[in-house]
């Protein structure tokens, strides 16, 4: 069957569900983040997911799922089965029981993910980049290259923006610094505000939205922004002159994980499975600039040379980044960043 786009409130959600059974049909709510990628993921992963099984799809929208895990699994009655969310929800809800721990004996095409994709309570769905994106015309034939050159005013004067949020900007700064790729975790986050202290007096803008970080780049507000991938394609489909690179780039993940006493729980694991089948996974570039999460995807050959080329998590892009690490974001430490950035961005 096909999925079925409700982005609805939670109770006629659970109207629909309860029609659905009565129907008799297998069937799992899932939710992501709405708007135009909710509607790619529909027709890349959802819709021929749902062929597969024989299953309905029922589909909810939260931009930020975390307050109605906490409410629906509280109840010990939830609505959703299966949430499209930043990994971190997963870990958290796990460890406070919101969470169902997976059975990966009944995911076997987790297999074909790397460890640091998988925690014991999701796995890896789709990836993303924060990367260091810039004004074509601005710099010509000599564009920043790393996090070093974005910090260097002299060699590369312009207007400069960074995502008003910790996570990938503390990694960003720690790069500038000279810390290896592979020694950023854990994060020394001393070191890294004192750099972000160096850049602080030159940032015109310190973007909240991926939207406004898209606007900045197509009006040329900011020569030089670290921004999410997508957003940096889009505003170049539609003719501005901007590039980027994943070169240092952090690359990021939503992950799938399911509802602690999920209604659907049998139907949910199955879902989870097939929605990181390689030849599924291998769907998603056709419709949104987001990477597989399962590198398989890459040998199925749905994906073109070119194509890869563009995605964040191709093989040979993904060797270019930092990984950034849930775990890390989900410690005590992480948390406290949060508070501290607060302050930072306030003086």
């Amino acid at each position: 069957m096909r999925s079925r786009l409700h982005l609805l409130a939670a109770g006629l959600t659970a109207i629909s569900a309860l029609a659905a059974g009565a129907a008799g049909a297998e069937q799992i709510t899932f939710v992501s983040q709405g708007g135009a990628y909710q509607e790619a993921q529909t027709k890349a992963i959802l819709d021929p997911a749902a062929e597969l099984l024989g299953i309905t799809i029922n589909q909810d929208s939260a931009p930020d799922a975390w307050p109605v895990i906490k409410t629906q699994t509280t109840t010990g009655k939830p609505i959703w089965d299966v949430v499209d969310t930043p990994t971190k929800d997963c870990v958290r809800g796990g460890q406070q029981g919101m969470i169902e721990k997976l059975d990966f004996a009944k995911i076997p095409n987790a297999a074909g993910l790397p460890d640091d994709y998988k925690t014991p309570y999701s796995v890896a769905y789709e990836f993303y980049s924060s990367v260091l994106a810039y004004n074509t015309e601005k710099y010509g034939d000599n564009p920043p290259k790393t996090w070093a050159d974005f910090w260097d005013v002299k060699k590369f004067p312009g207007t400069r923006a960074l995502r008003n949020h910790p996570l990938a900007t503390l990694e960003a700064a720690l790069l500038a610094d000279g810390v290896a790729p592979d020694k950023i975790y854990p994060l020394d986050v001393d070191r890294a505000f004192r750099k972000l202290e160096e850049i602080k007096p030159n940032i015109a803008v310190w973007w909240t939205s991926g939207a406004q970080s898209a606007q900045l780049l197509a009006d040329g507000e900011a020569d030089m922004i670290m921004a999410w991938n997508g957003r940096v394609s889009a505003v170049a489909k539609e003719g501005a002159p901007v590039g980027f690179t994943y070169n240092q780039g952090m690359l990021q993940n939503t992950s799938l994980c399911i509802l602690k006493g999920a209604p659907n729980l049998d139907t949910a694991v199955k879902f989870v499975n097939a929605a990181i089948a390689p030849d599924i996974q291998a769907n998603f570039p056709a419709y949104i600039d987001y990477g597989p999460a399962n590198p398989e995807a890459y040998k199925t050959g749905k994906i073109s040379p070119e194509r890869a080329a563009e995605m964040p998590s191709a093989p040979d892009n993904a060797a270019k980044q930092v990984l950034v690490s849930t775990e890390w974001w989900s410690s005590p430490a992480g948390e406290e960043v949060l508070k501290r950035w607060a302050s930072f961005i306030q003086q």
